[in-house]
C-alpha cells in the first residue's frame, strides 16, 4: 500500500484519536490542543473540514460516534475529568452546528476511554478513568440528550483504567473488557440475578495454547495474586508501565473502524472497512485504502499537521515470529472485541506496552468460561497502541510506535499470520515480497 494523498489537519498538538462514523463517510479527530474537528468525505473521495471547536479544558483523549439511529452524536473524554456529549443540529439559518448537550462530571480523575454500547442495549455510554472506576450512562429519553443518568458505577481495579470495549454481540448478556496498567484485562458481565456487573474472567499473558478456566478465578478479584492462578502472584504486578495519560509525549497510535454493512470508505469498495492509525508528531494523519473485502485504513505519521491517504493492493507474506522475547512491562494500551459472525466463541485483541499484539479466544465449556491465547506477535518491535477488527472479525489491524500498521489474518490451519504491513514513511509498495 502507498500514500497517495495528504491533507493538513491544522491541529496544534498531538492527535490522540481518530474516529469514523457508522458509514465511514465522516471522521472526527481530537488533540492535545483541546479541539475536536469533524471531516466529511466529498464526492471526489477527498476529506473536507466541516466543523471544529474547543471541546475541553485539557487534552482530549478519545472520541466515539453513537449509532446513526440516534442522530449525529459524538462523545468525547478528556484529561479535565469530564465527558461531553455533542449533537449536530441546524440553527435558524439552516446551518449545521455541533452543540454541547451534556457535561458528565462524575469522574475523580482523567477519563481515558469511552465507548457506546451496541444499539440493542439502548443509548448507553461506558467510560473508564484513571480513578479505576467504570461508569455507564444512559440517555433515558433519546429525544433529549441533555439528560443522562449514571446507571452503573463500579471499581474495576486499583489504579488507572486505560481502555474499555463492549462485546458487540446483541445475543449475549452485556459484557465489557477493561485494560489497565496491569498486565491483564478484566472481563465483566451484567448479572440479571445479582442486578450488577460481576467479573467473570481475567486475561493474562500466558503461553500460546494455555487455557484459563473461570472455575479457577476469584470473581471480583482485582489482583492476579488473589485469583488462584498457579505461578502468578501479586509481586509480579510491580513496576508496571504508565498508561496513555502518562505518555502524552509518546507516539499515540489509533485505529478506528468506521463504515456500516453497506458502506466502505475512500474508494467505495465492497465490504471495505475504514480504520485510522496514529503515530506521534503534531497533527499528522494518513489514510490508506485496500482492495475489496479488506480494510481501508488511516495512518497518523510524520509531522506538521498532515493527513496522508493511500491506496493499493495488499501483499500476502509470512515471517518468522519470536513470541518469547522479553517485552518488560505488559500494560494494556488498547482492547478490541471482535464482531461475532456466527462463531461459537469470542475473539479479543489487545495492544500492550511489551511490544506484543495478542488475540484471546473466550469460549464456554461445560458452563464454564475458558480463555486461550491464540496469537502473540511482536512484529512492531515497539509499544503497540491500538488494535481494531474489520466488520467481520476476520482481519485485525494493529499500530505501534514504529509508525507501521500490521494486518493479521487467520489461515486455513488456524494460525494468525501477518499478511500486510503499511508504513507511513513508505511511498511505494509493500515492504515485503509476496
Amino acid at each position: 500500500m502507498r500514500v497517495f494523498h495528504r491533507l493538513s489537519t491544522a491541529h496544534d498538538d498531538l492527535i490522540h484519536d481518530v474516529s469514523y462514523d457508522f458509514y465511514g463517510k465522516r471522521l472526527a479527530t481530537c488533540s492535545s490542543d483541546q479541539k475536536i474537528k469533524v471531516w466529511d468525505q466529498n464526492d471526489n473521495q477527498k476529506w473536507e473540514l466541516s466543523a471544529e471547536w474547543k471541546a475541553h479544558s485539557g487534552s482530549v483523549w478519545k472520541l466515539a460516534w453513537a449509532h446513526p439511529e440516534y442522530g449525529q452524536v459524538i462523545a468525547s473524554c478528556s484529561f479535565d475529568r469530564t465527558v461531553c456529549i455533542w449533537e449536530e443540529s441546524e440553527d435558524e439559518k439552516g446551518q449545521k452546528k455541533w452543540q454541547l448537550k451534556a457535561h458528565l462530571v462524575d469522574s475523580r480523575d482523567s477519563v481515558t476511554d469511552i465507548k457506546f454500547a451496541p444499539k440493542s442495549f439502548g443509548l448507553r455510554l461506558a467510560t473508564c478513568s484513571s480513578d479505576g472506576y467504570i461508569r455507564i450512562y444512559e440517555a433515558m429519553d433519546i429525544m433529549n440528550l441533555s439528560q443522562w443518568t449514571i446507571v452503573e458505577e463500579f471499581e474495576s481495579q486499583k489504579g488507572t483504567s486505560n481502555c474499555i470495549c463492549w462485546n458487540p454481540s446483541s445475543y449475549d448478556k452485556p459484557m465489557i473488557a477493561v485494560g489497565s496498567n496491569e498486565p491483564y484485562i478484566k472481563i465483566w458481565e451484567y448479572s440479571e440475578t445479582a442486578r450488577k456487573w460481576v467479573q467473570i474472567d481475567t486475561l493474562t499473558a500466558y503461553p500460546i495454547g494455555s487455557t484459563i478456566s473461570s472455575g479457577n478465578l476469584n470473581s471480583g478479584s482485582s489482583s492476579i495474586g488473589n485469583s488462584g492462578i498457579g505461578g502468578v502472584n501479586s509481586n509480579s504486578m510491580n513496576n508496571l508501565g504508565s498508561g496513555i495519560g502518562n505518555n502524552i509525549n509518546s507516539n499515540i497510535n489509533n485505529i478506528s473502524v468506521g463504515g456500516g454493512v453497506s458502506g466502505s470508505l475512500n474508494n467505495g469498495l465492497n465490504s471495505a472497512q475504514s480504520n485510522s492509525v496514529g503515530n506521534g508528531n503534531i497533527g499528522s494523519l494518513n489514510s490508506i485504502s485496500g482492495n475489496s473485502g479488506l480494510n481501508s485504513n488511516s495512518l497518523m505519521s510524520g509531522a506538521n499537521s498532515s493527513i496522508n491517504v493511500s491506496s493499493g493492493n495488499n501483499s500476502i507474506y509470512s515471517n518468522n515470529f519470536d513470541s518469547n522475547s522479553d517485552g518488560g512491562s505488559r500494560a494494556i494500551h488498547d482492547v478490541c472485541w471482535a464482531p461475532n459472525m456466527g462463531r461459537s466463541y469470542h475473539l479479543i485483541a489487545t495492544a500492550s506496552k511489551d511490544h506484543k499484539v495478542r488475540i484471546w479466544k473466550l469460549s464456554s465449556e461445560r458452563s464454564r468460561m475458558e480463555l486461550k491465547e491464540v496469537m502473540r506477535k511482536d512484529d512492531h518491535k515497539s509499544e503497540v497502541w491500538r488494535v481494531e477488527w474489520n466488520i467481520a472479525g476476520t482481519i485485525l489491524a494493529s499500530s505501534g510506535d514504529d509508525g507501521n500498521v500490521c494486518l493479521w489474518k487467520c489461515n486455513m490451519n488456524g494460525e494468525w499470520k501477518l499478511f500486510s504491513l503499511i508504513s507511513g514513511e513508505e511511498s511505494t509498495e509493500d515492504k515485503y515480497d509476496r
